[in-house]
């Protein structure tokens, strides 16, 4: 028998031959990566949920600051009701832990009217004062006296 070679003859059987050589051989190239910071930081690895044999307390502890402590009353002074009949805003003292999301939470649960937005400042004596400002749909003055306020 006569000793075949496959050599193309066109351009394009030279180029697929090429490839196919290329593919069989495959690539030894090393390349390096790039490091961009000067601290090396460990790669994450995979954390699995932890699956406990027996619950560690017998009950689940509940939730401590509920909407009747997080308001402990509203105000009633002068400056409250000019803030209330002016800037259509409800002044509450509120308990020292709470924060301005569930100020706003407490408020609409309790009094079920919408809340613009809550500021907080803490007074001299140590309690927390909550101005709550209510929507333009609602008036200050109607939920004040419903609440008892006036």
């Amino acid at each position: 028998m006569a000793n075949i070679t496959n050599t193309p003859k066109t351009a394009a059987g030279k180029s697929a031959a090429k490839l196919s050589k290329k593919v069989i051989k495959g690539s030894h190239g090393k390349v390096l990566k790039i490091r961009t910071k000067v601290h090396f930081y460990k790669p994450k690895t995979l954390r699995l949920a932890r699956t406990p044999l027996y619950a560690r307390k017998a009950v689940p502890s509940r939730n401590k600051l509920d909407k009747y402590r997080i308001i402990k009353s509203p105000l009633t002074t002068e400056s409250a009701m000019k803030k209330i009949e002016d800037n259509n805003t409800l002044v509450f003292l509120v308990d020292l832990l709470a924060n301005k999301r569930q100020i706003k939470d407490a408020v609409k649960q309790l009094y079920d009217i919408k809340v613009a937005k809550v500021n907080t400042l803490i007074r001299p004596d140590g309690q927390k004062k909550a101005y709550v400002r209510l929507t333009a749909d609602y008036d200050a003055l109607d939920v004040a006296n419903r609440i008892g306020v006036i």
